[in-house]
């Protein structure tokens, strides 16, 4: 049975809504805003462009529509288009299925080659999204007035599938011209050439907003073609956050529940600061990236220290933002103050993520041992297990067990970063104090 491309993909939504089917995996912090939106209008079989700043998952959100799709469907064997077997829209396919009838070869394509994506810049060309003449084919022998010399180009191509097209604003206007009628109209012209081509392609798209975007915008009558305009956004939830991290941070190394939760914290910081440029936004790569960035230095001091485990800790946070600061634009008046600005906002998710995470537990007694002249040195290149042995006792107190406990720390790893925390939640609320250089940090 053939269904044109917007009732498959409608069909298939709904039959996943009907069975309790999350249709959006990877996804977060967009169910009561954005999905919504989003399947209403594919739905309604509307092409759909979605605004948003850098980092808000757009192009990943664009990505999960292939699973829409129905996961293998026929198509005419050597076909350019990719045509159904019962629809054949160019002269070429119509020509053949007339002439070889029920013996018409057909493959059977996957539904993530149905899905075609394009960066768009301003090289872009008309040939590259609609096609232009191949002048190969005019030098086999066909006349330019033979539509069969037509070389297509991504959109064409994208028959029966979804076609994305990333950071719209930024193809150039002649271009986003040439789009009109592929979009309405269903039209292919190409140097002369009309042909009325039923395709069956849905085109999206990705764009920041046009304050923003000042190398160029979406031309009027382009919007007007799109069914629905969609404003993504940052997670509004901590646990959102976190849950991106984990799931995109490629970590070649132990990064605790707590490390995560002040990169979260720290990126929604920057977010909300008058320092920051909130028209370019905080990317959700800025904390993907210190994930990864944290798990490095672990790696790198698990390997010239010889531990078994690497585990990152809180003083691996200075290295993700000695490296980071390129990632954020801040407000013009704010030059020369921007490692100031990271290291307050930082200290600020610290002290938050120990108070949500230490909040009740009483640590007076490490306090006075502090007070009475003991030391702890950490650092970047100080083994978990000499941290430990330099820890002060506090009698038979066990109160290093209920730290462990909170933090659920099991291994050294675990137990030196938990314990790191809780003295860098000290030294921010100034009841210990700390002395910091190249070589290492001192609480004192």
């Amino acid at each position: 049975m053939h269904r044109a491309l917007r009732e498959e993909i409608r069909d298939n939504l709904l039959s996943a809504l009907r069975e309790g089917r999350d249709p959006w995996p990877g996804l977060h912090g967009f169910s009561t805003t954005v999905v919504p939106q989003l399947e209403r209008a594919l739905i309604a079989g509307h092409d759909i462009v979605l605004l948003g700043e850098r980092g808000q998952g757009k192009t990943r959100l664009l990505r999960t529509l292939v699973g829409l799709l129905d996961e293998w469907t026929p198509v005419i064997a050597g076909s350019e288009l990719g045509e159904h077997p019962y629809e054949p829209i160019t002269v070429a396919s119509r020509r053949r299925a007339e002439a070889e009838g029920d013996r018409l070869p057909v493959e059977w394509r996957h539904r993530d080659e149905r899905y075609a994506e394009k960066l768009a810049t301003p090289d872009t060309s008309v040939a590259d999204l609609i096609g232009d003449v191949d002048p190969m084919k005019v030098a086999e022998g066909r006349s330019l007035g033979d539509p069969e010399t037509i070389h297509w180009g991504l959109i064409p191509r994208s028959h029966r599938g979804i076609v994305a097209i990333n950071e719209l604003p930024d193809l150039a206007e002649r271009i986003q011209v040439a789009m009109l009628n592929v979009m309405e109209e269903r039209d292919i012209q190409v140097r002369g050439y009309v042909l009325r081509l039923p395709l069956d392609t849905l085109v999206v798209a990705s764009a920041n907003p046009e304050d923003y975007t000042n190398r160029g915008r979406i031309i009027t009558p382009l919007k007007d073609r799109f069914g629905a305009e969609i404003r993504t956004h940052y997670p509004v939830e901590l646990d959102d956050e976190v849950a991106v991290i984990r799931q995109e941070a490629a970590l070649v190394a132990e990064v605790p529940d707590h490390l995560v939760e002040i990169l979260a914290r720290f990126t929604r910081a920057l977010r909300e600061s008058s320092s920051v440029d909130q028209r370019s936004g905080v990317s959700a790569r800025f904390a993907i990236a210190g994930a990864e960035t944290i798990a490095a230095a672990a790696l790198h001091r698990a390997t010239s220290q010889g531990e078994e485990r690497a585990v990152a800790r809180v003083v691996d946070l200075e290295t993700a933002v000695d490296v980071l600061g390129g990632k954020v634009e801040f407000e013009t008046g704010e030059e020369g103050r921007e490692q100031q600005v990271l290291e307050h906002l930082l200290r600020r998710a610290t002290a938050e993520t120990v108070r949500t995470r230490l909040g009740g537990l009483d640590l007076g007694l490490l306090v006075q041992a502090v007070e009475d002249g003991a030391m702890v040195v950490t650092g970047p290149q100080v083994p978990a297990r000499d941290l430990l042995t330099g820890l002060p006792t506090l009698g038979e107190s066990d109160l290093y067990d209920q730290l462990f406990e909170r933090l659920d720390a099991r291994d050294d790893g675990q137990m030196a970063g938990a314990v790191e925390l809780a003295l860098e939640g000290l030294f921010l609320a100034q009841r210990v104090g700390k002395d910091s250089d190249a070589e290492g940090t001192v609480y004192g």
